[in-house]
């Protein structure tokens, strides 16, 4: 197998975690990268690099991706992993935390994107993996501002696609439906609290507690086949540009491309009570 240097962004629990443990097992040279590199300790006896990486400041970019290129010379692979969704009604939600979201989820992309993308230039190869989410094709009730950096994120990866084709770099969608992890018990702690004593707390407070039950249930696929998808993304000479996987992802999609909208509406309104 081709043994390729990657770097794993939200490394420290779900997903990424998962990821970079599989890619690591795989024989690749990992740097999973977080903010609280005490909690990827344990992925060291896989053989993952930890580093510090705050994808929202440019100086801890800059010193992350100077010191990989340092030690390994290049870069093959770079997995935009890290994200986090906050839901609650447009009208609760501050612009603050709608802020927030966009520079982790979209701005934080592109920032370490736009750092990586000269040495793989340099090399005329490399793959960029940006995990969105089925949360790029539809939209959840009460999730807007989650959506829109996810939709954003789908728009981004097919510009940047086109843009670095003619430089050898390949770029990947991960699109994942309902996965096991500590992301839906988030979101909904965060629609609760932006929904107290407002117009619509007592709707809120229905989906947040649908959305506990869903995740606190067995029907959501485990994040093994996420990092699954992106390990045959990064092995792949020629990688699909997406990769619609886990619970639910392909139907959801399917039915709100053909559904009328106001009847996905209703199904997406009442799939969490």
């Amino acid at each position: 197998m081709n043994k390729k240097v990657i770097l794993l962004t939200g490394a420290s629990s779900g997903i990424g975690y998962e990821t970079a443990e599989f890619l690591a097992k795989q024989g690749h040279i990992v740097y999973g990268a977080a903010r609280r590199v005490d909690q990827m300790e344990s992925l060291k006896q896989f053989g993952v690099k930890p580093i510090h990486l705050d994808v929202t400041s440019q100086e801890s970019i800059d010193e992350a991706v100077a010191f990989i290129v340092k030690a390994e010379g290049r870069i093959d692979v770079l997995v935009n992993n890290a994200g986090y969704g906050s839901y609650g009604a447009i009208e609760d939600v501050s612009i603050e935390e709608a802020r927030k979201q966009f520079d982790v989820n979209i701005f934080g992309v592109a920032m370490l994107t736009k750092k990586v993308l000269p040495h793989m230039r340099e090399q005329h190869s490399g793959t960029i993996i940006n995990v969105a989410s089925i949360g790029g094709r539809l939209t959840t009730y009460f999730g807007a501002w989650y959506h829109a950096t996810k939709y954003a994120l789908e728009a981004f990866s097919d510009a940047l696609r086109m843009e670095t084709k003619d430089f050898g770099i390949q770029v990947s969608i991960i699109e994942p439906g309902g996965i096991k992890t500590p992301w839906g018990f988030i979101a909904a702690d965060h629609l609760i609290e932006s929904a107290k004593g407002g117009a619509y707390e007592k709707q809120a407070t229905k989906t947040a507690l649908g959305m506990r039950k869903q995740y606190e249930g067995n029907m959501m696929s485990k994040p093994i086949v996420i990092a699954k998808a992106i390990s045959r993304a990064v092995k792949s000479r020629r990688p699909k540009t997406r990769y619609t996987v886990g619970f639910m992802a392909k139907p959801l999609v399917w039915l709100h491309a053909w559904l009328p909208t106001r009847w996905f509406d209703v199904i997406m309104k009442n799939a969490s009570l």
